[in-house]
């Protein structure tokens, strides 16, 4: 930067030697006290509010009134050096909106940032950084730039031009405006330390509110709904997202919850993890401040009008749960130090929440297995028992009868007990083997391939299962089944005209032992039946995979109508498990 003469510059001064200096360079007592009251006045009048963008605003105009400059500017320095805001006065609003951008902190305005000193020019247009004036901006030219420290820390730059009669502004302007800035920067500390109390309050009351809801059993979708929301809100900006990872998709992220104007919009779009910043922020568990979106490889946001940006991981590192990114239009200010610590803490905290929220489901879920358990054992140890001793006594009281009608009726009653007991021992597998959430087991998805033949069909198969078919029923030959039943029914709805469609898979097992022994399919409908002549590539698929298990396979007419597809199969012992020997 271009140095500055040693007469335009002042090095910071105590408060009193400031009013001193006024008092010796005035022409009059009366004046001076006169001023000395406004400066006073001003001070009381800026201090008296605790709100920081108040207190910029009053601090503004206070200092353009003691000049009686015509024009008056405060701009807020940012970490960059440049301005996050700057607010203008003197100003009227046809100016306002016909300039198309303000100054952001750079050549003349930067002075008395670097120096921390005061700068007094007759004309700013001579000094050798002055840049010229964005369009639709008024004339000036006399000058006056004074630094507003707080503490050690230059928080932004008091600007004053065009002094009233055409006149400079002199060393008392000079000394007045400096004892003010040097005044108001305890106003701005006490506003800027009751801002950030008020936002952290906010922020914990929303964590809070977080963490309860999730610990309470409310809808996790629900709870990200309104953590995406608050964080908006409470960090200023104009959009936040939450990205979570999919396990069925592999290496990207999803907007999966969002909050803002554009929130439908961009729900559901990827970001991929590798080469994003996204991903870097997912993968490391760090924070990320970025000054434009646009060059961040954000697809939702790049192409939508948003500059500054901020990314924090949900969770910890090491164990991150996801991605919260929250976004301001082009022309706003960047997130400032105390929003990103602040949201980097409630996202940490948000994401232990989910963590125990998941923990406390699984162990909800265990509840649940355990309970479903103990009914199984019940319904296996009592039950069944007590249904078989009944028939075992009602099979031995059929000798004794000579009735043959009666007879009859209690060998029903037989038979209906066997079903309930072949029943009851179907949900008793069920109740030891719940379908996952993707419904994955061999049950499921039998069930599932006969529903979604229904069309086709036209109408509902019946479906009859029975025995340990999750349990026991390895992989292969499961995999074997669902093949075969899928070519049966579908010959059904080419060939057999048939209204009604009936699905058996039935585990038989040994009477002694009770280990399994085959794998039983059947299809049978009520169509048409099999044609004397045509193709039978279908069953000799199905027969070749019969004979590849060592099992076998028939299709037959029905006793009425119809067709019977039989498929069986054996079902292999389970391997021994290994002898743990010595070690």
């Amino acid at each position: 930067m271009t140095e500055i003469p040693q007469s335009h510059r002042l090095s910071p001064k105590p408060l009193d030697e400031l009013l001193a200096e006024m008092h010796s360079g005035a022409p009059t007592r009366l004046s001076a006290q006169g001023r000395v009251h406004s400066l006073l006045q001003a001070v009381l009048t800026i201090g008296g509010d605790l709100d920081l963008a108040t207190v910029l605003r009053r601090l503004t105009e206070a200092a353009a009134h003691l000049t009686k400059a015509r024009y008056a500017g405060l701009g807020v320095i940012g970490e960059d050096g440049n301005f996050t805001e700057f607010i203008p006065v003197g100003l009227s609003r046809e100016h306002v909106e016909r300039i198309s951008r303000f100054p952001h902190g750079k050549g003349v305005l930067s002075a008395p940032l670097y120096d921390r000193a005061a700068l007094r020019l007759s004309d700013l247009r001579d000094h050798p950084e002055f840049g010229g004036f964005p369009e639709g901006h008024p004339g000036m030219s006399s000058f006056l730039g004074v630094p507003i420290q707080v503490r050690d820390e230059v928080f932004g730059n008091l600007y004053l031009t065009e002094k009233e009669n055409g006149e400079e502004f002199d060393e008392e302007d000079e000394a007045m405006v400096t004892a003010l800035a040097t005044a108001a920067g305890v106003a701005i500390e006490n506003a800027r330390l009751y801002e950030e109390t008020r936002l952290r309050e906010r922020w914990l009351g929303a964590s809070s509110e977080i963490t309860t809801r999730l610990l309470s059993g409310a809808d996790t979708n629900q709870v990200l709904t309104y953590m995406a929301a608050q964080a908006r809100e409470i960090g200023g900006a104009d959009t936040a997202v939450v990205m979570l990872p999919d396990p069925h998709a592999r290496g990207h992220l999803f907007a999966e919850f969002a909050d803002g104007p554009i929130a439908q919009e961009i729900l559901g779009t990827p970001v991929e993890i590798h080469d994003s910043v996204c991903g870097w922020v997912y993968e490391s568990g760090e924070a990320v401040t970025i000054p434009d979106l646009r060059q961040a490889k954000c697809p939702m946001l790049t192409h939508r009008g948003y500059g500054p940006g901020l990314l924090v991981p949900l969770g910890t590192p090491g164990n991150t749960r996801g991605v919260l990114l929250l976004g301001k239009l082009l022309e706003r200010a960047p997130f400032d130090a105390n929003v990103r610590r602040m949201l980097h803490s409630f996202s940490a905290q948000a994401g232990v929440a989910l963590e125990l929220a998941d923990a406390r489901r699984d162990t909800e879920r265990i509840v649940v297995l355990e309970e479903r358990d103990r009914i199984a054992k019940d319904l296996h140890d009592v039950v069944i028992q007590r249904l078989f001793a009944s028939a075992m006594t009602l099979m031995s009281t059929v000798r004794l009868i000579d009735s043959a009608e009666a007879e009859e009726r209690v060998q029903l009653t037989i038979d209906e007990l066997d079903g309930t007991i072949r029943e009851i021992r179907s949900t008793i597998f069920d109740l030891q083997n719940p379908p996952s959430r993707q419904d994955t087991s061999l049950r499921g998805r039998i069930l599932r391939l006969a529903e979604n033949t229904a069309h086709s069909l036209g109408c509902h198969p019946g479906v009859g299962l029975d025995g340990p078919i999750d349990a026991s029923v390895p992989e292969e030959v499961g995999e074997q089944l669902l093949a075969v039943l899928g070519e049966g029914l579908t010959n059904v709805a080419r060939h057999a005209r048939a209204s009604e469609v009936h699905v058996s898979v039935v585990v038989e097992e040994r009477a002694v032992t009770g280990r399994p022994t085959t794998l039983a399919l059947s299809v049978t409908d009520n169509g048409i039946g099999l044609p004397e002549a045509g193709r039978r590539s279908g069953l000799r698929n199905m027969k070749e995979r019969a004979l590849a298990l060592g099992g076998e396979f028939e299709a037959r007419r029905g006793e009425v109508s119809g067709t019977v597809l039989t498929w069986k199969v054996p079902v292999p012992d389970p391997a021994p498990e290994p002898h743990p020997g010595l070690y």
